[in-house]
């Protein structure tokens, strides 16, 4: 389990093909690799991934088929930056919401813009996640906890504040880039309560 508060933009240093998975391995910078260990999950552009191998400043992770098919991390080569959350610890202070690193789907950025110091993204997700949407609610774009502002069928637009543009991957964004969204958990819930009769 994951707040969506990024604690890191780590560089992919190698994406190698093994027999049809790809075994990433990823540079980080503020990250405390001393804190993490072979079999932990940790969070890559919002999809949780289980680290396979600890090296000095680095450490490697193994995707799957099945990740690289319904996610952007196929997108991913040396020198791609990617955001980075270790899992959560208890006592940890959860200051986005709780995001699963499960992709529910790939967005792509529609439009940029300003809004004061922030930038406005509008990102188009897929249809069928359009019912999860809800002004005020939480969406994780790429693993970034955000405040959804509007909706329009399934599309939302989301502020990037100054810190956000500089401790995520969100401010390089531009018009036409593929962005992994995973949906509130709450949301999800509630639509399968709804949707399924009571015994």
């Amino acid at each position: 389990m994951f707040s969506g508060i990024v604690q890191d933009v780590g560089r992919v240093q190698s994406h190698e093909q093994r027999g049809g998975d790809v075994r990433l391995l990823v540079a980080v910078g503020r990250l405390d690799l001393a804190r993490i260990q072979p079999g932990d999950s940790i969070c890559v552009q919002g999809c949780c991934l289980t680290v396979t191998e600890v090296q000095r400043g680095a450490f490697a992770v193994d995707v799957s088929r099945e990740t690289l098919a319904l996610t952007t991390l196929a997108e991913l080569k040396g020198g791609s930056p990617v955001n980075l959350e270790p899992a959560l610890r208890a006592g940890d202070a959860l200051g986005g919401h709780l995001v699963s690193g499960h992709v529910d789907g790939v967005g792509r950025v529609v439009a940029v813009g300003s809004d004061a110091r922030s930038r406005r993204l509008t990102i188009a997700a897929p249809a069928e996640l359009a019912r999860y949407l809800a002004p005020k609610g939480s969406v994780a774009v790429d693993g970034v906890s955000l405040t959804i502002n509007t909706v329009e069928q399934a599309s939302f637009g989301v502020n990037i504040i100054p810190h956000t543009q500089t401790a995520t991957t969100l401010g390089a964004l531009t018009v036409g880039a593929r962005v992994n969204l995973e949906v509130d958990q709450l949301a999800r819930y509630l639509a399968r309560l709804l949707a399924v009769p009571a015994p």
